[in-house]
């Protein structure tokens, strides 16, 4: 009479456990539809050590020497924020060069972070612009890099809108061929803004492990690390290991921005 009791008393309390378990996960709530669409477009790249920067007689002093940098995982997304995603949140944009598909730009390093601010707020996510040194580091393949010039080709007439075809203009994401990590447009179209202030002098002091030389400066003049080159750059320009800058406060018509986010441990 015990044992009967005991094992019906069991049955009834693993029933009400797996009852439980299974409304929990009902109830979770499923991701915003913005963030579904931004995640299935985006890739895994596995963290590891790499050359960053060149040595090359043609590399300007801002991208010397070259460095070991050590990256976690992170997620990149494999198209540049395009308008209509942009313009999903912020309902406007000011891009000079208009359509959906065209990557968002003339807009300042400012309106990209506020732009992924609003984006967080409404989806629960946590997107930012990548590091400088994640930026290359994607550019240039990851773990799967062939050591290409450009990011996906040495002929950067497949991978890259550059000065020579793209007719001083930004072009719709995904046309060219991607690079190594099914990444799109890291060279040319647009220009990307990434989370760092530009120092000429980094690179010789930069940290190995995970660097970045974030800094939130309240004069407009501070300046901020682009990369990629973009549409009205010829190709001695937009080699993998390229740095430029902006203010953060400038409005240029040929930047843009691409998102990331951290791996969840």
């Amino acid at each position: 009479m015990f044992i009967a009791s005991f094992f019906t008393k069991t049955k009834i309390l693993l029933t009400l456990m797996l009852l439980s378990a299974f409304l929990i996960g009902c109830t979770k709530t499923p991701p915003h539809p913005i963030a579904q669409q931004i995640n299935q477009d985006m890739v895994r790249v596995d963290g590891g050590n790499f050359l960053m920067g060149s040595d090359s007689n043609q590399a300007k002093k801002s991208e010397k020497p070259t460095h070991i940098v050590t990256l976690n995982d992170f997620y990149i997304a494999k198209f540049e924020v395009t308008q209509q995603l942009f313009e999903s949140i912020m309902g406007s944009s000011l891009s000079y060069f208009q359509s959906p598909n065209i990557p968002v730009n003339n807009l300042s390093w400012q309106q990209a972070n506020y732009f992924i601010k609003k984006l967080n707020q409404i989806t629960g996510e946590t997107y930012r612009l990548p590091t400088e040194a994640e930026w290359e580091y994607a550019a240039r393949g990851g773990q799967l890099s062939q050591g290409y010039i450009y990011s996906g080709s040495n002929n950067i007439d497949a991978v890259a809108w550059y000065s020579k075809n793209a007719q001083n203009k930004a072009h719709p994401v995904g046309i060219k061929q991607p690079n190594e990590l099914g990444l799109y447009d890291m060279t040319g179209n647009v220009g990307e803004f990434v989370s760092d202030a530009y120092d000429d002098n980094f690179y010789r002091y930069s940290p190995q492990d995970n660097p970045t030389n974030s800094r939130q400066e309240a004069s407009g003049l501070a300046h901020k690390s682009v990369r990629g080159s973009s549409f009205s750059y010829n190709a001695k320009e937009s080699e993998n290991y390229r740095r430029d800058f902006a203010s953060q406060s400038i409005i240029m018509s040929d930047i843009g921005l691409r998102l990331v986010k951290d791996v969840k441990k």
